[in-house]
């Protein structure tokens, strides 16, 4: 039993601090990332929450002898990863707060065990990055744009990690905000990336977002270009347990790039659910 935990602990990295007796609040990274990412954020939490973080495998220091192409070929395998870290641990009554990609990774384990969690914070989620035109869903992107994205990423990473990190992070004013992004691109294997990244872009998690039971919390960040507003609007109108809130952050990071906005919007719905 113990070996297995480790086994789990090891595989993703497992890191735990704040408060031993606190509540938990488990953070699931977005594609490109680790769990770095989130450092900006903890310390508003720290000191009346357990916070357990993690690296999906394949990014940051995970084992990365684990990754398995035919696992991770959908979101499920990640929030298999996220119940299995939950189990190891013994966690019940997660806040689960999820980035980007995360944020389903994070629905997908609330469908699978919706009695693990307590709340989900959505942060700049998106359930498709895709239009759909045969019901008017709007993602953002054609898939026309996500295939030349992908084509870029095959022909050069790391040039395509220095011209999406921009992009991604928004607020130019602050340069080394999309340096700290685009070094994180560059931490990740490329061809795991690559292969994350089909995932990522392709992904439809909507069918899901109906069977979510779990309070949900979504922050729909201002001139995001992964996820317009048409997005979070979509969200709302599909958990049937969901508070939008419009935060006024630019970009697709506001954990990175508006901390303190970011946490008194989490602390606020918190507060007003305990």
């Amino acid at each position: 039993m113990i070996e297995a935990v480790a086994a789990v602990i090891g595989r993703n990295n497992v890191t735990i601090s704040g408060r031993d007796d606190g509540p938990v609040m488990m953070f699931a990274h977005g594609f490109g990332c680790d769990q770095a990412m989130w450092r900006k954020l903890l310390p508003y939490f720290a000191d009346d929450y357990r916070l357990v973080l993690f690296d999906h495998v394949g990014a940051g220091h995970s084992d990365i002898s684990a990754y398995d192409w035919e696992k991770y070929g959908s979101l499920n395998g990640y929030a298999s990863d996220l119940l299995e870290i939950c189990a190891a641990l013994e966690l019940e009554d997660v806040i689960l707060v999820g980035h980007s990609v995360g944020t389903m990774i994070a629905v997908s384990a609330a469908v699978q065990d919706p009695h693990r969690f307590s709340h989900l914070v959505l942060l700049a989620p998106s359930p498709r990055h895709t239009d759909d035109p045969y019901d008017g869903y709007v993602g953002g992107f054609s898939r026309e744009d996500i295939e030349g994205l992908l084509a870029s990423l095959d022909s050069n990473y790391f040039a395509w990690a220095a011209a999406l990190a921009p992009m991604v992070m928004g607020n130019p004013q602050e340069p080394e905000l999309a340096e700290d992004l685009r070094a994180s691109f560059c931490r990740t294997d490329p061809t795991i990336a690559r292969h994350f990244a089909g995932v990522t872009f392709f992904s439809d998690t909507r069918p899901e977002l109906t069977k979510v039971r779990t309070s949900c919390l979504i922050l729909q960040c201002s001139d995001d270009r992964l996820a317009p507003p048409e997005v979070g609007a979509y969200l709302h109108k599909n958990l049937e347990h969901s508070t939008l809130v419009q935060l006024q952050a630019t970009g697709h990071c506001p954990h990175v790039s508006a901390p303190e906005e970011t946490a008194r919007a989490i602390l606020q719905y918190l507060d007003t659910r305990s």
